[in-house]
């Protein structure tokens, strides 16, 4: 699966900004805010975005966060990463080709972690999606937070059956249009349907070692924002 996700990022990296923007009319941009401010607003100067994709959440972290914080961001598509390295702001963050299954850093290297739209990826199994929860929280120093921004299942009925209905009809077939990638558009179409809802992934999280977990709803609760702790 890892191999096939890298030729589907490696499809779509000078569009897929725009995509996302818009299909969710502009709120993925205020989504990451979020999670960047919150990562930030958890103190420390060390902070690693995995699965950083062109680099958005990680160049909202630095932009955020005090001078001369480090900002590093990780990911395992190197044609994501050349677009991140094209944009505004670049040379606050340092890029990095890893897999967030092994990430090369030591053990509590970093006060804040963070990831945006990227863990219905390495959700392969519960399991395989565990061990990664259980690579970050490594790389967090105790006391460090694990910031998760990602789509979920509404609570609301009728909200849940929308954004089915939105992800199945309109995902897929917009970003196909949009980017050539029909295979791309039909995979993650697929992931927002089959994700967890937020009560689910904080007990996840909680398995994986992390304390004091907390789910934050956004937009209908069609995105979940969960910061949780290292002990």
């Amino acid at each position: 699966m890892g191999e096939r996700l890298q030729e589907i990022f490696s499809e779509i990296p000078a569009r897929y900004e725009r995509v996302n923007h818009v299909l969710t009319f502009g709120l993925d941009a205020f989504w990451r805010r979020s999670a960047a401010a919150a990562a930030v607003a958890a103190g420390g100067s060390r902070f690693l975005d995995v699965c950083t994709g062109t680099g958005e959440t990680a160049l909202c972290v630095a932009r955020l966060a005090a001078p001369g914080a480090f900002v590093a961001g990780a990911d395992f598509t190197p044609a994501m990463m050349r677009e991140g390295r094209r944009k505004r702001g670049r040379d606050r963050v340092a890029f990095v080709a890893a897999s967030a299954a092994s990430l090369p850093f030591p053990d509590d290297s970093f006060d804040a972690v963070t990831i945006s739209f990227a863990t219905r990826n390495l959700n392969v199994s519960r399991s395989d999606l565990l061990a990664a929860f259980r690579e970050f929280r490594r790389v967090l120093r105790p006391g460090g937070v694990f910031v998760n921004l990602e789509t979920s299942r509404p609570t609301l009925r009728v909200v849940r059956a929308g954004f089915d209905l939105y992800a199945r009809l309109v995902v897929g077939r917009a970003g196909k249009i949009m980017t050539g990638s029909a295979a791309g558009y039909a995979y993650l179409s697929g992931t927002l349907r089959r994700f967890y809802g937020a009560e689910e992934l904080s007990t996840i999280l909680a398995e994986a070692g992390f304390a004091s977990v907390r789910a934050r709803r956004l937009s209908l609760g069609i995105v979940a924002l969960h910061e949780a702790a290292k002990r």
